[in-house]
Formats: structure tokens, sequence, C-alpha cells
């Protein structure tokens, strides 16, 4: 009897649950496991696993050139690339007035964000950071399916490469923004887990903000207060 070929989802990420659960049925002719923890995405467990592809949906941390030549890895970034390689790129976009993106499946290699393309999809950047995170799990789902079922061979990506800073969370301040859009934006690209929310200080305290709404040239928002 052959055994299954595995497929390793790696994120620690906890909207990607599903998307593991899914993937679990729609490519049931594999082997799907996951990793959600940095620790054990290591060589030496990797190599145990043997798996057949590595997908990474959303993850921060550099990867070993000791893995991805061994292995094929296929990480999932927010932009059309070559444009918008490096951090923080949904918060970029947004601070920049994109209101639609491009999510690009590339396989990879060194240098960052510079791997070859396998294909790319629509992605809307309406709504919190969460929602739009929550968004793209689903697309990265029919992704990935499409990638091992046509066994999509990747292309040098074309274009002339723009490269975004990643953010500081300095960057998170709101005190000198006088724009409704600019400060409903900057908040709602920082609503999700792992980023810090946009803010203002006084000299004793700190004012995070949160699941806003532009509204009636108004924004309700929550707050949370703390002391410095």
């Amino acid at each position: 009897m052959n055994k299954k070929k595995k497929i390793i989802l790696v994120s620690e990420k906890q909207w990607h649950l599903s998307l593991y659960d899914n993937l679990k049925k729609s490519l049931s002719q594999f082997d799907i496991l996951l990793i959600n923890k940095k620790d054990d995405f290591c060589f030496e467990k990797l190599i145990k696993i043997n798996p057949y592809k590595i997908f990474l949906p959303h993850w921060s941390y550099i990867i070993s050139e000791e893995i991805y030549s061994k292995f094929e890895c296929v990480v999932f970034h927010m932009t059309d690339l070559p444009f918008g390689r490096g951090g923080s790129p949904l918060q970029n976009l947004i601070a920049n007035g994109f209101q639609t993106t491009m999510l690009s499946a590339l396989m990879v290699q060194k240098g960052i964000d510079s791997g070859p393309i396998y294909l790319k999809k629509k992605l809307k950047l309406n709504g919190s950071a969460k929602q739009i995170f929550n968004r793209s799990a689903k697309i990265v789902e029919k992704m990935i399916v499409e990638i091992i079922e046509k066994d999509i061979i990747p292309k040098p990506q074309l274009g002339e490469a723009v490269i975004f800073k990643r953010r500081t969370p300095e960057e998170s301040n709101i005190c000198q923004l006088d724009d409704l859009d600019k400060i409903y934006d900057y908040i709602r690209m920082l609503d999700c887990e792992g980023y810090p929310n946009a803010f203002i200080e006084t000299e004793k305290m700190r004012y995070e903000f949160y699941d806003a709404k532009l509204r009636n040239n108004k924004i309700d928002a929550k707050v949370r207060i703390f002391r410095k």
C-alpha cells in the first residue's frame, strides 16, 4: 500500500486553523500536517517528515537556506509581486490608499520575496486587518488546491521591484493625523492579533483604538486606556 505524500501547513495564526481543516478535506489524497510553533519548523524535524510541499500562508520569520534548498516551500505575499516586496505589506498598501491587491504565491528562494510565482489572486482590502486576513485564508485555500491539482510550475517575477519597509510600532501613533479617512485606515489596518493597535499618548496614559466604523463623517471606535 502506497503511503500518502505529506503536505505541511506552517502558521501560528488562529485564523488558519479552519484553513488546515479545509485542506484535509479538499486534499484528502495527501497527509496534511500543521506546524504552528516556530521551534517546530526546523530542518531536523522536516527531514523526518519528508514533506512533498510546505505552504506558509503567513510567516514573519526567516526561512533558512537549509530548509528551502531541500524542500519546496511556498509563501503567500499580499502584493502584486515584484511590487511590494518586504515587510508589512497590508499596512503599507492601505496607508498608501490601495483598495485591492493581488495575493501572490511564490517559491522561497534567496532574497526577500524574490522567488518565482505560482499564481496570483485578487484580494479586497476593505474592513479590519482581521477581516482581511480571514478573507485571504479562503483565497489561500483555493490557491493551494490549484497549485497541487494542476502541479503548477512557478515562473520568474517580471517587472521592476518596489520594496516595502517594515513598519515600526511607533508608526501606529495617530496623533499627527488630521484626516478622518486616514485615521480610520490606520485603526483598521492594525486591528488584528499580533499587531500594535493605532494609538495616541498623553504624558501618563496610552489610548489604543480598535473595532472602528466610519460613517456620517465621524469614526466610532472602541478604546483601551492604560497607564504608561
